[in-house]
Order: C-alpha cells, then structure tokens, then sequence
C-alpha cells in the first residue's frame, strides 16, 4: 500500500508514546508498572495523567475524570474501547514464564499463542486485557517460519 512517489519532510521512526483514558490510575499503573514492567517516568496530578517508560517509547496514562481525560466522553468499558490493542516487543518470550507472571497477577492470556506480524516480521504473541478492558499484544521476535 505504500506509494512510492509520495514525499513527506520526514521519515516516522517508531511510536513516541500512547495515550490511554483509564478509570482508575492508580489500578492502570499498577497494572502498566507491575504486570507489564513499565516505570513511571513523569506524574502530573494536575492533569490527571502519569507517564511511563515503555521500552523505547511511552504510554501516558489520562484519568477519564481529569482535565484531558473529561473531553473523550464515556470511559472505555466491556461495549467501547480506547483502542483495539496495543503491542508491546518483550524479550525474553516465553510462554510458559509469561502465563506464570500474569496468573500470579491475576491476569488471564486471551486465546492461544499464535504467530502475528509485527514491525519486525511474524513472530509468535499472545494477548490479554488491561484492568480497563484495552487489548494488550506481547509480542516475541520475529522468526522464519515463513508465514504470511
């Protein structure tokens, strides 16, 4: 799909950081910190958001009774989302260890572990939910299965 006569000023590097509109903060970050093994780079109370390291990139995390949160309407629940899922690059990725970590944290893996394409190729991931019902992607290294 791409066009190979388009020019753009600039050339996209990764994603900088996600916004995510969540009920309660302190549960998302705990989840975000905790289960996903985010770090809170920046708290802003007056807003209503904290930010968090994310590998490479962020995840800001918006109260959806805060100032930015207030705008974007209902919050997200088990008929809306923010967003379908987001995904995030883990190493190592390891099924059994992943399904260990999350069950201890009461967090369920949603289907089986499957190959998916990704920014670097297939490779194999697994998903679950975040306590306000956002999709979340773990996703492995690529692999050369071949797939398509």
């Amino acid at each position: 799909m791409s066009n190979p006569s388009s020019q753009h000023p600039f050339e996209i590097q990764r994603l900088d950081h996600l916004v995510l509109r969540v009920q309660d903060l302190a549960r998302a970050v705990t989840f975000y910190r905790d289960v996903l093994g985010c770090t809170v780079a920046r708290e802003r109370p007056s807003l209503g958001m904290v930010h968090l390291h994310a590998g490479a990139s962020m995840i800001d995390l918006v109260d959806v009774a805060g100032p930015l949160g207030t705008p974007g309407g209902p919050a997200a629940g088990a008929q809306s989302r923010n967003l379908e899922h987001l995904c995030l690059r883990v190493e190592p990725f390891d099924v059994e260890a992943l399904r260990a970590h999350l069950q201890a944290h009461g967090v369920a893996l949603h289907g089986k572990p499957e190959n998916n394409f990704g920014a670097e190729g297939d490779g194999m991931s697994v998903y679950l939910r975040d306590p306000d019902g956002n999709g979340v992607e773990l996703k492995g290294p690529a692999s050369d299965c071949g797939c398509s």
